[in-house]
This record gives structure tokens, C-alpha cells and sequence, in this order.
């Protein structure tokens, strides 16, 4: 073995190592956030997986056998867990149901494709018109090009533009805390950039370098194969370290001195709170107090600011305003509401004053009011 070649198994097998120790970790988490650390050591194990069956073959181990095929009609899942992940941490006691195994069809399709493909073994002669067209060409496209590997960074890269678009339209903030709403939107943006790239490469690789020079396609042998495990080591590694830092963080800060019956229902006051403010838009009432707030979901107004303080760790005003800035950045959006200055767009949102609004705006997302209209100038022009 190569010099280069050892330095890739160190490389390779840290990455690995780390996967599966904090994967094994986070399986048994017993304590917050269970389902959303079972989702995370779900998507680092299959990452481990696959870089050991990468330094199986680096050893001349592994070539196209159970273990290798097994790890190719995996790889559609992990966008689905990276969305499962982040998903589940913005929702307390979130538990998988049957409804989420539409998540699943990619992967079910690529286990019965692939099986179907490596079928055509059977019948192959080494000649063309042995195989039906339907076989030809399935085993063309799925054996000989690496459009196993281009679907599996789409697919990445749409469930990382989900997970984005679900942090954006939920009332993260206030669910998860800064720090852990900061960490899942690098976890997530780390994947998209990175699968993007791969998916360019590959589809670059493909079209251009591969036809202009009409060589045989042998995915192991490109230039980027080692580069592309070196960079899925790295982020095992570091995933796997973050992930484990943050398996018990909660927001729920006294709950632990509370009965567990007390907890599921201030979590589930969080729920119906949350849910009239993005439903009905509740805040957009000037004169919304904590008490007219309980008497919408119908329970005493202690329980409404125990709620508050303990699960989201926050002020009803301070809840309320988020909701309300939230709608001024839409407002800002819409065409027909551009020519409108801020104080009537603050009003139409719910704010009753423009010192109210103005303060919210510096609290709550650290900028002047006037910066709101250059920043949704500048989201505009980046659509």
C-alpha cells in the first residue's frame, strides 16, 4: 500500500471511528430530544458504514459484494434523515409516524431498481440483445455512470432546502434557542454546499471530460473519488462531535423539578399557541395581552406564562413581537406593499407604536429598523 493510500485510511477510518462511537451514543440517548438523536445516529452510522466499505476496498476487500451493494441501496436516505433531524428538534416529544414513510420511496425505489439491475447478470452473454432494452440500459445508466451518486446529492441538497425553508417559516428561534437554531442552520447549510459541489463534479465529469476524451466511465477510478470520502470523513467527524454536545439540550429549563404530567401539558400549551399564531395570525391584534391569548386557548393565564418561562424560556411580549417582526420581513416581500414605509407595515403586523417596534426590531434581531428594507431589498435581488 501506498503512502497516500495509508494517509486515506487514517483519514478515513477517523472519520468512521467517530461515526460509530457517537452514533452508538446518540441510539441510546434516553433523556430530551430521542427521536432527533436517533435520526442523527441513523444518518452517522450509514456515513461510517460507508467509509469502511471504502477502506474494505482500499484493502482489495469488499468488491461488489453483499456489504458493497448493501451501502449503494442506502445512500438515498440520508437527505430524508438530515430533514427527519432537524425537523424533530424544532418539535417536543416528536415521534415517527406512518404518515413519514413517504420519506422512504426514494430509497425503497432504489432497492428495487438496484436489485432489478444486478438481475441482468444472469442473463448477460456479453453481447447486447441478451438483455432486454429496459435491462441494457438500467444497467447502463445505474452500473456504468454515476447516476446513483447524482440523484443521492439532489436529493440531499432538496431536503437541505426543506430543513432551511422549515427553520425559516417556524418560530425557531423561540423553539430551539440561539445556539442550537445556530448549529442546525450550519449543519444544513454545510450539506448543501457540499452535495451541490459533488453533484456538479459528477455531472461535469459526465458530460464533458468523460465524453470529450470517450473513455470507459469507472466511478472508482475518478479524480475526485478520494477527495469525495476525505470530505464525508470530515463531516462524520464533525457532526458526530456537535451532535453529541447537543443530545440532552432542551429549552425547558425548570421541567426537570416538575411532574411529567405538568411538562406534556406545558409543551402542549407551546403547541396551541403556536398554532394560533400561525394560523390565525392572532398577533396581528394591537391589543393582544396574555390574558385575551389564554381565553383563545382557553386556560388560565398562569399557565400560559409558566409555559412561556419553562419551555421557551421567553417573555409573552417578547414571543408575540418575534411573530410580528416575522411579518414585517414577509410584508417587505410583497410587491404591492414595497411603496409602504415601515410604521404602516409595524401597525398592519400588530405593533401599536412605532417606539415598540423599533426596539423589538434592535432586540430581537440586533439591526436598525431602516436596515429591515435593505436586507429584504437584498433577498429579492438574490431570488
Amino acid at each position: 500500500m501506498e503512502t497516500a493510500d495509508i494517509l486515506i485510511v487514517i483519514v478515513l477510518s477517523i472519520g468512521a471511528i467517530q461515526g460509530i462511537v457517537f452514533g452508538a451514543i446518540l441510539l441510546k440517548s434516553s433523556k430530551f430530544n430521542k427521536t432527533a438523536n436517533r435520526l442523527l445516529a441513523s444518518l452517522l452510522l450509514l456515513f461510517s458504514y460507508r467509509l469502511l466499505v471504502q477502506i474494505m476496498r482500499l484493502f482489495g476487500l469488499g468488491y461488489y459484494d453483499t456489504w458493497y451493494y448493501l451501502m449503494i441501496d442506502l445512500s438515498w436516505i440520508h437527505g430524508a434523515l438530515l430533514f427527519g433531524y432537524v425537523y424533530a428538534q424544532t418539535h417536543q416529544n416528536f415521534q415517527l409516524k406512518s404518515k413519514h414513510l413517504i420519506h422512504l420511496l426514494p430509497v425503497i425505489f432504489q432497492v428495487i431498481f438496484s436489485v432489478f439491475v444486478r438481475i441482468q447478470n444472469i442473463y448477460w452473454d456479453g453481447t447486447k440483445e441478451s438483455l432486454s432494452w429496459a435491462g441494457y440500459w438500467g444497467y447502463w445508466a445505474w452500473m456504468n455512470q454515476p447516476t446513483i451518486y447524482i440523484v443521492a446529492s439532489i436529493l440531499i441538497v432538496s431536503y437541505a432546502y426543506l430543513a432551511e425553508k422549515h427553520l425559516n417559516a417556524s418560530n425557531s428561534k423561540f423553539v430551539l434557542g440561539e445556539v442550537r437554531l445556530i448549529w442546525l442552520k450550519r449543519i444544513i447549510k454545510s450539506f448543501k454546499v457540499y452535495f451541490s459541489l459533488v453533484f456538479f463534479v459528477l455531472v461535469i465529469d459526465m458530460l464533458f471530460i468523460r465524453l470529450s476524451s470517450q473513455e470507459y466511465y469507472f466511478y472508482f477510478t475518478r479524480f475526485y473519488y478520494y477527495p469525495f470520502f476525505i470530505g464525508i470523513s470530515i463531516m462524520t467527524y464533525w457532526i458526530g462531535i456537535e451532535g453529541f454536545k447537543r443530545k440532552d439540550s432542551t429549552d425547558i429549563s425548570n421541567v426537570k423539578s416538575l411532574e411529567p404530567e405538568r411538562v406534556a401539558q406545558l409543551e402542549q400549551i407551546v403547541k396551541d399557541l403556536q398554532s394560533v399564531m400561525r394560523d390565525k395570525k392572532v398577533f396581528k391584534d394591537p391589543d393582544l395581552s396574555l390574558n385575551k391569548t389564554a381565553n383563545i386557548l382557553q386556560i388560565k393565564p398562569y399557565l400560559l406564562t409558566q409555559a412561556l418561562n419553562e419551555v421557551l424560556q421567553t417573555k409573552f411580549n417578547d414571543y408575540v413581537n418575534a411573530f410580528r417582526i416575522a411579518e414585517v420581513q414577509s410584508l417587505l416581500l410583497r410587491p404591492e406593499k414595497r411603496k409602504h414605509n415601515l410604521l404602516t407595515l409595524a401597525l398592519e403586523a400588530g405593533f401599536n407604536s412605532k417606539s415598540s417596534f423599533n426596539r423589538s426590531v434592535k432586540k430581537h434581531l440586533g439591526v436598525s429598523p431602516s436596515e429591515l428594507r435593505k436586507i429584504a431589498k437584498k433577498s429579492l435581488d438574490d431570488m
